[in-house]
């Protein structure tokens, strides 16, 4: 998987690395903790350019953060909360997740949007009640990208600084990463078929 995820991104350069951030924050079982360190690992080698990979990623985490902003803000609180009942299981979502990323919000505002960019369960929920409560665009953008900058900037970085101990760490990085992919995959399914983000019967 490392070795696949890395020459993707050196095929596809700044837009597959964009492509995939995007899609993290859209479909959750393609993990950002794996594709901006394999991005930085590949700009170390030389097969892509650091500015510009680190800069796309960020591009794609906030335009898929600018999109669940944009449902709540078009659907609303009631009709989010229809649509996450009958179609919530397909992202892993149930009411009870939108209710605590409304709470958050509620209790602390912007440095909700902020902070929750820094943390894998809240990063894409964190956006909806920000729509929902019409947080203005440029605010909700101005803490999306400086929080969503540390996070991928961050792990960015720990990829970069892996490559000058790659031959250390080659023997057992790749069978490590599809681990994670797999875990990942097993729990999404998991909690798909278990019926995660269906409306409880009363």
């Amino acid at each position: 998987m490392f070795d696949f995820i890395t020459s993707w991104i050196a095929a596809g350069g700044a837009f597959a690395v964009a492509a995939l951030m995007f899609l993290e924050n859209v479909f959750p079982p393609i993990p950002s903790e794996l594709v901006m360190p394999l991005a930085g690992y590949n700009a170390a080698t030389g097969e892509a350019h650091p500015a510009l990979t680190l800069i796309a990623g960020l591009i794609g985490s906030v335009a898929g953060a600018w999109i669940w902003y944009e449902v709540g803000r078009r659907l609303g609180r009631e009709r989010l909360m229809d649509w996450v009942d009958r179609h919530g299981r397909w992202l892993t979502l149930s009411r009870e997740d939108v209710e605590k990323a409304l709470g958050w919000f509620e209790r602390h505002g912007a440095a909700a949007i902020f902070f929750g960019r820094m943390i894998p369960t809240v990063r894409t929920l964190i956006s909806v009640p920000a729509g929902i409560q019409g947080m203005g665009m440029v605010k909700f953008l101005a803490y999306t990208t400086a929080g969503s900058l540390i996070w991928v900037g961050a792990l960015f970085g720990a990829g970069y600084l892996l490559e000058a101990q790659y031959e250390r760490v080659q023997g057992w990085l790749n069978p490590v990463t599809n681990g994670i992919l797999g875990v990942i995959v097993l729990l999404y399914l998991w909690r798909v078929f278990r019926g995660k983000g269906r409306r409880k019967e009363s």
